[in-house]
């Protein structure tokens, strides 16, 4: 595997510390980018005269993107390294980002989203292998600070499109801006990462379908990352259409979600020493199940961002635990373990927008998103499931 093929490959291989910082960047642009459309999904859907089911069905796009790339760029990582994937796909997210805002038409607004879901979801593979690569360099756990990172960049976004709309900026301006913001940021540290030579007898990725005790796990994922996912494209909306608050502040309850799951996961580790993993998966499960119930039917701005941070610090260390209790699973390897409950896991973020936007059509978008209040009460009951020394 080469390590020069592309024209910003430093000559000096860069320490693990210095790739884990440019890492850093890098997840932060990816919930950035992402973030940055979010709050727009409402003045979208308003431009192109939307129901919600129709915008379900395009927000469907971005699922099929990363379901069809996201295996592609799992052999690209493969052949020309992680490094390479993760700039190549980190360009290419901040290029596609502002698409869905000037989409004009539905069928437009899908391919769009097909274009941005592609590109986030391959980069997130490939940024996610070059961190097991730097982890693996270094000798010690730090997957959970990356993805607080990815958090941070969430709220960020979010919270950068609060200030651009109530400051007058368009959204398309503000779109741009944050694309070539993205764009600026992965240039700047792509020299700092690791050498494509560096996957060369590194971890492995394989997508594999859960069975017995870590189909279990995997259903918890999967409801698990079904609310991370809702709670990403329909807060807005939610605030927007269902409690008519200003469009400037659409942006808030993904800003304090992302703003939640980041103060979550920088003290993940001492949450878990603390209370356990078990009562730490009961606890979140709980507190997130509360927290949108009291925002689904306080029916008030406030109480629907009050309600949305609690799911965002309920949920924001589950995912981890989660992966741990599934590479203790008896008789399975622990990296395909993690990638089965993974796979499944994903399959929910992916799944959980559009059925959300079908059932608000049939429903109204409310008793839509009451639904997952159940699965977040089906996940704090099976935190037996993480418990230390269970077999399968």
């Amino acid at each position: 595997m080469s390590s020069s093929i592309l024209p910003w490959e430093g000559r000096t291989e860069p320490s693990a510390a210095t790739a884990r910082i440019a890492l850093y960047a890098l997840f932060f642009v990816n919930g950035f980018a992402f973030a940055s459309w979010v709050p727009h999904i409402p003045t979208v859907q308003a431009q192109l005269g939307l129901s919600a089911g129709q915008l379900g069905v395009a927000l469907l796009g971005g699922a099929v993107g990363s379901l069809v790339f996201m295996p592609l760029a799992g052999a690209l990582v493969a052949r020309w390294g992680s490094r390479a994937v993760t700039l190549a796909t980190g360009l290419l997210l901040c290029g596609v980002i502002a698409l869905p805002v000037h989409a004009p038409s539905l069928p437009w607004l899908m391919l769009s989203l097909v274009a941005v879901g592609g590109a986030a979801g391959s980069m997130s593979v490939a940024m996610n292998a070059h961190a097991v690569v730097v982890e693996r360099r270094l000798g010690r756990t730090i997957m959970s600070s990356f993805h607080a990172l990815f958090s941070l960049g969430g709220l960020v976004g979010s919270g950068g499109s609060i200030l651009a709309l109530s400051g007058g900026l368009t959204p398309s301006h503000h779109i741009l801006c944050a694309g070539v913001l993205g764009l600026v940021t992965v240039v700047v540290v792509a020299r700092l990462l690791l050498p494509g030579s560096a996957d060369e007898g590194g971890a492995s990725f394989s997508f594999a379908l859960p069975r017995g005790t870590l189909l279990l796990l995997g259903g918890l994922a999967f409801f698990v990352l079904v609310v991370e996912g809702a709670m990403a494209d329909w807060s807005a909306v939610y605030l927007r259409h269902s409690l008519q608050a200003d469009a400037d502040l659409a942006g808030a309850g993904y800003a304090v979600f992302s703003l939640a799951m980041f103060i979550g996961r920088v003290t993940g580790d001492r949450l878990v020493t603390a209370l356990g993993p078990e009562r730490l998966v009961r606890v979140g499960g709980a507190l997130a199940a509360c927290g949108l119930g009291s925002a689904l039917l306080l029916q008030h701005p406030l109480a629907a961002l009050v309600g949305f941070a609690c799911v965002g610090l309920g949920l924001s260390n589950l995912i981890p635990v989660l992966f741990s209790a599934a590479s203790r699973t008896p008789g399975s390897a622990p990296g395909v373990s993690i990638a089965a409950v993974s796979t499944a896991g994903y399959g929910g973020f992916l799944v959980g927008p559009p059925v959300v936007g079908f059932l608000a059509d049939l429903l109204g978008l409310p008793s839509a998103l009451g639904l997952l209040v159940a699965f977040l009460a089906i996940v704090a009951a099976g935190a037996v499931l993480v418990r230390p020394g269970r077999s399968g």
